[in-house]
């Protein structure tokens, strides 16, 4: 009897969501009418109906008024858009069988497009990805892979390519396995950073992220973008948007700075949720009445750079595989590490550790700094406001969890 009963009450809620994304997308072309994009809704809806012509214009109108103008002027309806633009685009591809092509849309869509359709994407996502393949990844693919992760297990290999003065000051504090009350009252309170081991052994990306044959299952055919060059404050600095199975070949075969490519600060939990399910928020994020702002990956070869800067937000810093040399400076430092004056990059030092000016910048000199190696397994808490330069001594695979408090370390938790 319940059984029966409970039958035409799931096809309710079934036909209740249906009405509800029709009513959601009917919304949003209204929205889009009052924009001004009367071509973009025709268009949808002849998409809508099964043309893939149409479906690619819609997409074409939606990515030009992505592009408009600063990204913060752009018209959130306009992102949402160009998500269901990439929806039908992907419907279609897939339909007629261009299954890569269908998940390049619908990453676009998620990398790009407004958070309406969402669910859509997702589900879309999962729908076609199950239809791919097993791609056999040859083994001297994998030993390359094993290889570069091992790359500067001897730290007087590493100090040849480490900026002036590297390890030979103040180390970064370690201690193993912190318990959510200490590592508030002797760091997150007073402003100092820690590094923790022993608190992400547990996490399946420890041994599934060693495994390129996996990776390349779980996110070859994704769309990803990537940096290109030696750091973003370089000139010849570009970004890209690449497949990860080709960013995973540039990992094993690219020496050269120039052409250094570079998955960074990318919320790529969010687009792979295979990869979401490989790692756990800490405990610590929660410190001061934490609110998680962002989950992102840092994922590139030996070399990459991540210049002197600093962010806003408490910062637990997750090295998930392979290491990398992390150099600190307080936030009472900023006035000697020279900001940019230009408010893009008012947040980036002027000085260049790897290559340092001392006419220019006199005052880096015998600037006291902390820094560490940061070794496979372990946590880094960089308080807000403080200064970091990063350089991976390996292949790397790193998560950054970024939190606000209710609370300044200086007011009290």
């Amino acid at each position: 009897m319940g059984g029966e009963s409970g039958a035409p009450a799931t096809e309710a809620a079934k036909t209740a969501a249906v009405e509800s994304d029709e009513e959601r997308r009917a919304a949003l072309l209204r929205r889009i009418t009052e924009e001004g994009g009367f071509a973009f809704v025709s268009s949808a809806e002849k998409a809508a109906g099964g043309d893939l012509r149409a479906a690619e214009a819609a997409r074409e109108m939606a990515w030009e008024q992505l592009h408009s103008g600063p990204w913060h002027e752009v018209v959130p309806a306009w992102r949402d858009a160009y998500a269901m633009a990439c929806l039908h685009v992907a419907e279609l591809r897939a339909g007629a069988g261009d299954r890569r092509e269908a998940l390049r849309a619908l990453d676009m869509g998620l990398i790009m497009g407004g958070p309406l359709l969402r669910r859509d994407l997702d589900e879309a996502v999962h729908r076609i990805a199950a239809c791919a393949e097993d791609e056999v990844v040859a083994d001297g693919c994998a030993d390359k892979w094993r290889e570069g992760i091992s790359n500067n297990r001897d730290l007087a290999e590493a100090l040849r390519i480490l900026p002036y003065k590297s390890l030979s000051s103040k180390k970064v504090e370690k201690q193993p396995s912190l318990s959510l009350e200490t590592f508030i009252c002797d760091y997150f309170l007073h402003d100092s950073p820690v590094i923790i081991s022993g608190c992400i052994d547990h996490w399946p990306a420890r041994t599934k992220w060693k495994d390129v044959a996996y990776l390349q299952r779980v996110a070859g055919d994704r769309t990803v973008p990537v940096e290109v060059g030696k750091n973003y404050l370089c000139s010849e600095w570009k970004q890209e948007l690449i497949t990860f199975s080709q960013f995973l070949e540039r990992v094993h075969s690219n020496n050269c700075p120039s052409n250094m490519t570079y998955l960074a600060q990318h919320p790529l939990f969010d687009q792979i949720q295979e990869l979401r399910d490989d790692i756990m928020i800490p405990d610590y994020c929660f410190a001061g009445g934490g609110e998680l702002r962002s989950l992102n990956a840092w994922f590139g070869p030996l070399g990459t750079v991540t210049p002197l800067h600093q962010d806003p937000h408490h910062n637990l810093f997750a090295q998930v595989i392979g290491r990398k040399y992390i150099r600190l400076y307080p936030a009472s430092a900023s006035e000697s590490l020279y900001p940019h004056t230009e408010s893009m990059l008012s947040n980036s030092s002027q000085v260049d550790l790897d290559n340092i000016d001392f006419t220019e910048f006199p005052k880096v000199e015998n600037l006291e700094f902390i820094d560490c190696v940061l070794e496979e397994g372990e946590m880094l808490y960089i308080p807000p406001k403080w200064w970091h330069y990063v350089r991976s001594l390996s292949t790397s695979f790193s998560v950054s969890f970024w939190w606000s408090a209710a609370a300044n370390p200086s007011e009290g938790a």
